[in-house]
């Protein structure tokens, strides 16, 4: 289970550091409050502190990487901050949500700003070349993909468990035009350590969850 404790605390120093400790701001404190309450609604099963906070331990191994590595850590706070699985839009309100909170919580504009578009990459996680901050996020959120097994098989159930409402041939097809998609990529990571330490990893994984979904019918079906 996630460390609230530690989460709140590793919020206020990425906002801290973007922003600045100025006493005449608002505490980080609150935000990182109502951000946790979101990131535990009853909804969730993959998407949850424990995701986040394997994001953001992400996020700290490839920081240097990153051009400005506490916006990125806001965004992986923000990236999944509205999250229903039956929506399309999710990322999209996360990002609208980043743009609302982070000048009130005294962040300025162009950090906001990059926030924000960070968090609406994590439609395609396809960064630009060159685009540093995006590279590192779409990575941290990608890096489930390159788990151990056990690991892998636990976050696949999870997913499944989100999507209960989806019908199981619905599921079954909706997931493998994803997970086709992806191997479809000339490279799922980006960075040089997720290039050399979790490409091969994932793409076995994914390669491996495709052909289970092929030939396999779910439990629940």
């Amino acid at each position: 289970m996630a460390d609230l404790q530690e989460l709140r605390a590793r919020f206020r120093h990425a906002l801290l550091a973007a922003r600045g400790d100025d006493p005449r701001l608002p505490d980080p404190d609150r935000y990182a409050a109502a951000l946790l309450d979101r990131w535990r609604e009853p909804q969730r099963r993959y998407h949850t502190t424990a995701h986040l906070t394997a994001v953001l331990d992400h996020v700290d191994v490839l920081a240097e990487h990153a051009d400005e590595p506490d916006l990125v850590r806001l965004a992986a706070w923000f990236h999944d901050a509205v999250y229903l699985p039956d929506r399309s839009e999710n990322e999209e309100r996360s990002a609208r949500l980043a743009e609302r909170a982070l000048p009130e919580a005294g962040l300025s504009g162009a950090g906001t700003a990059e926030v924000a578009r960070l968090v609406r990459l994590t439609v395609t996680h396809d960064p630009a070349p060159g685009d540093r901050n995006g590279e590192v996020l779409c990575d941290a959120d990608l890096a489930i993909l390159a788990a151990p097994p056990a690991a892998y098989a636990a976050y696949t159930a999870e997913v499944r468990e989100e999507y209960h409402f989806v019908p199981s041939d619905a599921f079954r097809t909706g997931r493998s035009a994803i997970l086709r998609q992806l191997l479809g990529l000339p490279r799922l990571f980006r960075t040089p350590y997720g290039r050399s330490r979790w490409e091969p990893t994932a793409r076995y994984n994914l390669a491996a969850e495709l052909e289970m979904l092929s030939t396999t019918r779910d439990p629940g079906s």
